[in-house]
């Protein structure tokens, strides 16, 4: 598999701002709105913190994250308090006993609202689709150990992919107490790490990271020198577990764009998994020209095929990308391609109304073909037999296979009974008679729980699928809003013990016996 550069946001935030064309604003200028759907990005809260203010609107967001990220550290060290001061009580005695029981409440909350505050800061500061998007964050070692590791949980809860460690900082790795494929090892090459302090770190960390010195960089001589250590790193990684992987973070040059030669080379080294590469504070014409510079093309336009699908993975259709064009997706957080009978950009939408919202992009196995999952958003939104909803195909579908079936059609059928559904119709009581709604979804998930034959629990479960479309449909819930959903608790290392709540099963049985 090809490896692939992603972005890490040192100098300036991943959010676009209205000076995203000023070289001042962070970076480089270039608009950065979509940088991370290049599939992961790295964050550098205390990194972000040292920048200089101005009174520009990107200098008054830095700011407002800055605050936020410091409000999080500060519950984190209150939650981490309140654990040492259970761990300090006796269990043999009923006083303590009594005290331990309401301190664990004061953490649970702390840890509740920690996590929340930690998911504010990514999603609605930041900006960034942790349920999509792999997003690395760099903690400082001493909130590590000031938290005793309630910091690291705390973003992972809320949708990091990964935390950054210093990989010289033993005690910080474990007293993050977190699963190895949770924690990336990060070395500089002033450390100059020996195979010894690099097998140490992973012991904790699954993946080591070190980055490139500007001054050197910028040399032909050293970027030689450089392709020859990324081996020496790499058998590193294999001495310990050929599992292990390796990022290389790269600064960029003062040029227009990335160093695309010597990233391509660092590529071939680190394909099939190997690791990945990290480009600091790029423009969004940095990172896509670096991106297609990895990839390969047998074309002789030297266009890239591209499938474009959901968030579910369903292929809405197939189309063509140029380097042009995945630096404009990149710069404007849409689906725009390469239209060969228009002989140029091809932004989705900006005829039709039926634009994307672009989440991610990747690249198959052997790196030459995309894959761009969006959001298909426009039309009137109320499904139809000829798909006036959100559609992609010319011929006002949904895909350009023709009618969606199964679970989406289901969906579009629903929305589109939501407004057009005739005076007497049960799709139509369901939507307006909300207590009919509730009684149905607890009926129906009851006899769900006691089917027992395959066909019994598929008839069931369709039911199921049925009411429950029901219900978030009213709501304005789709089935890209809940793929995010379980998509984010994936991420999560804090768990519940998941027992059933007793007064839910009550009021259950007393709605069941209702209905009897």
């Amino acid at each position: 598999m090809a490896c692939l550069p992603y972005p890490s946001f040192i100098n300036h935030l991943p959010v676009g701002t209205d000076d995203d064309h000023d070289e001042t604003a962070g970076g480089g200028g270039g608009n950065r709105k979509a940088l991370s759907a290049a599939g992961s990005c790295r964050i550098n809260p205390s990194a972000m913190k040292k920048i200089a203010t101005t009174t520009s609107s990107a200098s008054i967001v830095l700011d407002q994250a800055n605050n936020e990220y410091e409000l999080i550290v500060a519950k984190n060290v209150e939650q981490a308090s309140v654990e040492r001061s259970i761990l300090a009580l006796s269990s043999s005695s009923e006083e303590d006993k009594e005290k331990m029981k309401e301190l664990k409440k004061v953490k649970k909350k702390y840890m509740k609202e920690g996590v929340a505050m930690a998911s504010k800061y990514l999603n609605e500061t930041l900006k960034l689709d942790v349920s999509i998007v792999n997003v690395e964050i760099v903690l400082e070692s001493s909130q590590i150990m000031e938290t005793d590791g309630c910091l690291c949980s705390c973003f992972l809860d809320a949708g990091c992919s990964s935390i950054v460690i210093a990989g010289t900082n033993i005690n910080a790795m474990y007293v993050a107490q977190l699963p190895k494929a949770r924690i990336i090892a990060s070395f500089t090459e002033d450390d100059k790490p020996t195979q010894a302090q690099v097998e140490e770190a992973l012991e904790y960390a699954s993946t080591m990271s070190i980055d490139i010195e500007a001054s050197m960089y910028l040399t032909s001589e050293y970027k030689l020198f450089f392709l020859e250590k990324v081996d020496l790193y790499l058998s590193y990684l294999g001495s310990t577990d050929t599992k292990n992987k390796l990022i290389i973070g790269v600064l960029r040059t003062a040029a227009a764009t990335a160093d695309t030669q010597f990233i391509a080379n660092i590529s071939t080294k680190l394909k099939d998994e190997k690791g990945k590469i990290l480009l600091k504070d790029p423009t969004a014409a940095q990172l896509g020209t670096a991106y297609a510079a990895c990839m390969k093309t047998d074309r002789p336009d030297k266009l890239y095929t591209t499938v474009v699908c959901t968030r579910a993975g369903e292929a809405l259709g197939l189309v063509y990308s140029s380097i042009e064009s995945i630096i404009a997706a990149l710069e404007c957080g849409r689906g725009v391609y390469y239209s060969r009978s228009r002989q140029g950009l091809w932004r989705k939408g900006d005829t039709s109304g039926h634009y994307q919202i672009l989440h991610r992009l990747d690249v198959d196995c052997d790196g030459d073909a995309l894959r761009f999952t969006v959001t298909q958003c426009g039309g009137d939104c109320s499904g139809g037999e000829h798909g006036e909803g959100p559609c992609f195909c010319h011929l006002n579908r949904f895909t350009c296979w023709g009618p969606p079936n199964g679970i989406r059609q289901l969906e579009h059928t629903m929305t589109d009974r939501l407004h057009t559904a005739p005076e007497g119709s049960y799709t139509k009581r369901l939507f307006e008679d909300s207590e009919l709604l509730k009684n149905k979804l607890v009926e129906e998930a009851q006899e769900l729980s006691e089917a027992s034959t395959k066909e019994e629990v598929a008839a069931e479960f369709a039911d199921v699928l049925y009411f429950a479309m029901a219900r978030a449909t009213k709501a304005g819930v789709s089935i890209d809003d809940a793929i995010a959903e379980l998509d984010r608790r994936t991420r999560k290392v804090t768990r519940r013990k998941g027992d059933a709540k007793a007064f839910r099963i009550e009021a259950g049985n007393n709605i069941l016996h209702n209905q009897k």
